[in-house]
């Protein structure tokens, strides 16, 4: 089923049937989206649903039982994630995973080095890798880090971390981010931040992502997909997806009579 009438002339990405199954368990059925360039689409839905399977599906980190993926015009289904990441497409984790002892500027150069294909120059010091200390230090910037750039990763707060998670990801210089539960642990004031610095983003990153927080999904998210079941239930703008009775009966907590 397509939620979309998108083509490929105006699409950054893109699945057509996309399936996954164990055994007789179907984590992921039928699931075709498009997703336009610029796009901030979020996919909710109660837990169990498939989205974080269906992420996984996207970057390579589970090949499908059935379905395409597409980047652009490009049929990706069957590349490794490297090859995804050098494509444009990266994502984060809900549990973050990063360099906890060094310093927010050291982790962010070490990204940078190693999608410029000089993670093994190690002869250089950190110091004397000024473009890429720029780099890392605009990146930073950009998402309100520069001052925390001399700290150690692991003494920031959680929604610090979160934020360096991001600029981890954004070292890989993507087309494509999708992040999953980035608020999740996070608390609310926190999470507000984080969001609004997401949403700053520059548009030229197609940005999906995975959130429970409904206040944060329909304040931030353009476009949003319900997925129930492993199935795509139904797809539209904040309002539309608000308004849907079907939405409210089986996510939202309301019945039809509400």
């Amino acid at each position: 089923m397509s939620t979309s009438t998108n083509t490929s002339a105006n699409t950054t990405l893109r699945t057509e049937g996309l399936s996954k199954q164990w055994g007789a368990f179907k984590a992921n059925s039928d699931v075709s989206l498009t997703f336009v360039p610029g796009a901030r689409h979020a996919l909710i839905g109660p837990n169990g649903a498939g989205k974080t399977t269906f992420i996984n599906l996207l970057t390579g980190g589970f090949a499908p039982s059935s379905g395409k993926v597409f980047f652009g015009d490009d049929d990706i289904t069957s590349l490794p994630q490297h090859e995804r990441v050098k494509r444009g497409m990266t994502r984060t984790f809900q549990i973050n995973t990063l360099f906890a002892g060094l310093t927010v500027l050291e982790s962010v150069v070490l990204a940078i080095s190693e999608r410029r294909g000089m993670q093994y120059v190690w002869h250089k010091t950190v110091a004397q890798q000024t473009d890429v200390i720029d780099e890392a230090m605009a990146l930073l910037a950009s998402l309100k880090l520069d001052g925390e750039a001399n700290s150690i990763t692991r003494s920031l707060a959680y929604g610090k971390q979160r934020l360096v998670e991001i600029a981890l990801a954004l070292a890989t210089k993507p087309k494509v981010l999708l992040l999953d539960e980035p608020a999740a642990g996070i608390p609310s004031a926190e999470s507000k931040e984080l969001f609004e610095v997401i949403a700053g983003l520059p548009r030229d990153v197609t940005i999906v992502f995975i959130e429970h927080d409904m206040g944060l999904v329909f304040r931030f998210a353009e476009r949003i997909t319900v997925l129930v079941g492993g199935k795509v239930l139904t797809e539209g703008t904040p309002a539309e997806i608000a308004a849907d009775k079907r939405v409210k009966e089986v996510y939202l907590g309301e019945s039809e009579h509400e």
